[in-house]
């Protein structure tokens, strides 16, 4: 079965640095675009980055451009966030996901707090 799942997330203080990853199984990795989202307390999810299939395309919404990375190694099955210069802003529940066989798929979510 189709299976996500994240790590890396952890406490950082303002200016830190962290590196997640989604280990994915269960369908062709390199065909598939993958996604990271965040869930901030009391707020709705929200999209931070994509990647297509071969990684030729990238895109980030406004907040974390010039200090997020989204990658990937499609020998490995995994796609990768690197998050630099953090901000109490940042701290969310963090999602990989991927649409699979017509559905939207999450793993279960790493914590990322930046706080001081």
């Amino acid at each position: 079965q189709v299976q996500l799942v994240e790590s890396g997330g952890g406490l950082v203080q303002p200016g830190g640095s962290l590196r997640l990853s989604c280990a994915a199984s269960g369908f062709t990795f390199s065909l598939y675009a993958m996604r990271w989202y965040r869930q901030a307390p009391g707020k709705e999810r929200e999209l931070v980055a994509t990647i297509t299939g071969t990684g030729g395309t990238i895109t980030y919404t406004d907040s974390v451009k010039g200090r997020f990375t989204i990658s990937r190694d499609n020998a490995k099955n995994t796609v990768f966030l690197q998050m630099n210069s953090l901000l109490p802003e940042d701290t969310a529940v963090y999602y990989c996901n991927a649409w699979v066989f017509g559905t939207s798929r999450f793993g279960q979510g790493t914590q990322v707090t930046v706080s001081s």
